[in-house]
């Protein structure tokens, strides 16, 4: 059954569900909006008619970090109890069991440069910016920042940028791995429609084995090499018990590489 949210939807057209961030004016991301970013989560990973996600938060912004003021008047005891719900809300976006893409506008800064870096891949606009400015309030990013960060730029790169709390414009995002696109052009909504143009190519693919390449991947990278070669035995296995790879090896055989017409099942 799918709960109504009124910050963060769900929209989905021909196989891309965008999950669109929607509390202006710039996107602070508040305990509401993490609760509804869980739920939204769940949805599109339960939808079989989503095949890939585009993370968005519209033209002008993507997300310009947590809600400060909501967490001014906190103390110890509370981020105990609450610190749980912060994390959760990006790991909820990182475990979708499907391709995604996060398309940045605007500002990614804090809260929202940590729901960017959830996503398995991130176009920006020439003209976003992002950073981890956390340190500027006295404490650090709490939402996979530390993590996410130096696994994907590395501890040197990913220490720089939170020790000093400093922004990084697209070329340099770019250049250091934080981004893997940048878009150009006059509006930034052209990064949303090459997120979805990267997206959609996946609604006629084999469902089962991108969802096993996605978890072989995010699992192994956390372990050692032995175990992780386990991980993909195991899923390498799995996939003969699918309908797609009977019919992907058939038609290979038959017709050559990249003809096969999937079922997703």
């Amino acid at each position: 059954m799918r709960r109504m949210t009124e910050l963060v939807r769900l929209e989905v057209h021909d196989g891309v569900g965008t999950i669109r961030l929607d509390r202006p004016k710039m996107n602070a991301i508040s305990f509401q909006v993490q609760d509804e970013l869980r739920t939204v989560a769940a949805e599109a990973a339960d939808r079989d008619d989503v095949k890939a996600v585009v993370l968005y938060g519209g033209e002008r912004v993507f997300a310009a970090g947590n809600d400060v003021k909501e967490m001014a008047d906190l103390g110890y005891a509370d981020m105990v109890k609450l610190g749980g719900s912060v994390q959760s809300a990006v790991t909820a976006i990182a475990r979708i069991p499907k391709p995604v893409v996060a398309a940045i506008t605007g500002y990614a800064l804090g809260g929202g440069c940590e729901l960017a870096l959830a996503a398995d891949l991130r176009f920006a606009h020439e003209k976003a910016v992002l950073g981890q400015p956390e340190i500027l309030l006295g404490i650090i990013p709490g939402a996979g920042g530390t993590q996410r960060l130096s696994r994907l730029v590395g501890p040197s790169k990913a220490k720089d940028l939170i020790f000093t709390g400093r922004f990084v414009q697209a070329d340099e995002a770019l250049a250091i791995g934080l981004v893997d696109r940048v878009v150009p052009g006059e509006s930034p909504e052209a990064v949303y429609t090459e997120a979805v143009a990267w997206a959609a190519q996946f609604a006629d693919a084999a469902t089962y084995a991108v969802r096993a390449a996605k978890e072989a991947i995010d699992r192994g990278i956390e372990v050692d090499l032995d175990t992780g070669l386990e991980i993909e035995r195991a899923q390498f296995a799995a996939l003969f018990a699918t309908e797609d790879r009977t019919t992907g090896m058939k038609s290979f055989v038959e017709n050559g590489p990249g003809k096969a017409r999937f079922a997703g099942a």
